[in-house]
């Protein structure tokens, strides 16, 4: 192999990118990375806390499992790791709608059937509206959301005359970084930056409020970058699917803003 085919392989030799997210997501991010030549760096910036009405979500979870909804909409796979935390069972006569293709492969991934993915809008609007357009008569349809998530998808469904019972599956909470990860994003040892989330893209700008004009801030579709903007992010790159694939697909297509020996250990 010469060295150019090695190049062509591994787009991302030399490049140190910020995975902002831990636990298995990160370091199923990260694996991916490192396959295309990048050195990781795992920095979670968010966690994910219990709901504060823990009773509310258990009844929800209650009336799910007895079969009561038509409709089980799941809009990030942070509500997957809930609903498999608490052993939600899910019976086949409920079907599920997930909000994008990550989302659709958690729920796989823990065993649960995946009945609808928008597929043009993978966005809470994107999900509403292709279920209004295949349910024309009224259903009962249990909407879990994190606690920050603006209701755009319950108020869609109950507008075009569904039963929504919508619930809050979860918080999410700003995690400091350490002083060094803060350092290296601020002399540009970090080369790129990944955005999957609004919440990511706020903990962002507040933690690290010099980033170098080079670094790349590279968002995971058009509504987080949409976000992250609103957050006051110079947002350099889309990816053109909601998916991690397709987000570092998106990164690899620039080149590495430093010599890759610049900053070596």
């Amino acid at each position: 192999m010469t060295s150019s085919d090695s190049k062509q392989d591994r787009p991302l030799d030399g490049w140190r990118v910020l995975v902002p997210r831990g636990g298995p997501w990160g370091d199923g991010v990260a694996a991916s990375l490192r396959a295309e030549g990048a050195v990781p760096v795992v920095a979670p910036l968010i966690n994910f806390a219990p709901t504060t009405d823990q009773a509310a979500l258990d009844r929800a979870l209650e009336q799910l499992a007895a079969g009561e909804f038509d409709w089980l909409t799941i809009t990030s796979a942070t509500t997957v790791d809930v609903l498999f935390a608490h052993r939600a069972a899910v019976p086949r006569s409920t079907r599920v709608a997930a909000v994008g293709e990550t989302t659709a492969a958690a729920l796989q991934a823990v065993g649960y059937e995946v009945d609808l993915v928008p597929e043009d809008d993978n966005s809470a609007e994107g999900m509403a509206a292709q279920l209004i357009s295949l349910e024309s008569e009224p259903r009962r349809i249990l909407t879990l959301r994190s606690e920050i998530a603006k209701p755009v998808l319950t108020r869609s469904l109950i507008d075009a005359g569904h039963d929504v019972h919508s619930v809050v599956a979860y918080r999410t909470v700003g995690v400091p970084v350490t002083e060094r990860i803060k350092r290296d994003v601020e002399n540009g040892r970090i080369n790129a930056i990944l955005i999957t989330s609004g919440s990511v893209a706020e903990q962002v700008r507040e933690q690290f409020p010099d980033i170098p004009d080079n670094t790349l801030l590279a968002a995971i579709g058009p509504r987080t970058a949409n976000d992250a903007r609103k957050a006051g992010l110079p947002i350099s790159v889309v990816a053109d699917r909601q998916t991690v694939d397709a987000l570092i697909d998106a990164v690899s297509r620039f080149t590495l803003p430093h010599a890759a020996d610049e900053f070596a250990p």
